[in-house]
């Protein structure tokens, strides 16, 4: 898992990275043809690794749940956020992945709610869920990726 969580580190690290590159009107920017912006990615990592860890594992969550709500798969931006907002966010991208990180090692996940992702992959354990939460924040990179082209 020592793997695992590193890989998780260095895709946060990136997403941190776009937070300090883009301005707040860039971040909340909605190119045309697209359904959400920069931020909303970023949220939805966040949020989506909290309902893919911890409450699969049926253990209480570090996102709000106006958080959760405004982010989680499903949602659309509804406003622009503020650099408040932004910046809670941003301190989420490692207080989330340090807390799981250390919840692991002390033995907190006894259990998973098993199911199968939205994109087919059975998820049936919470090493399984750490697992693919990777997989989710690449796919959500690379639309960022194709956003940022038209900001």
């Amino acid at each position: 898992m020592e793997t695992t969580f590193t890989i998780t580190r260095t895709s946060r690290e990136i997403y941190a990275k776009w937070l300090e590159k883009y301005s707040l009107e860039q971040l909340n920017k909605i190119p045309q043809g697209f359904s959400n912006n920069l931020i909303w990615n970023i949220g939805h990592i966040v949020v989506s690794q909290q309902l893919l860890v911890y409450a699969g594992s049926n253990q209480p969550m570090m996102v709000s749940e106006e958080m959760l709500a405004k982010y989680r798969r499903g949602s659309k931006p509804e406003g622009d956020v503020t650099q408040e907002e932004v910046n809670e966010i941003k301190n989420l991208l490692f207080t989330t992945i340090e807390k799981t990180e250390d919840d692991y090692k002390k033995g907190l996940f006894t259990s998973y709610n098993e199911r199968t992702s939205e994109l087919g992959f059975l998820l049936s354990s919470t090493e399984m869920a750490i697992d693919f939460n990777n997989y989710h924040e690449a796919i959500h990179l690379g639309i960022m990726m194709q956003i940022k082209k038209f900001i």
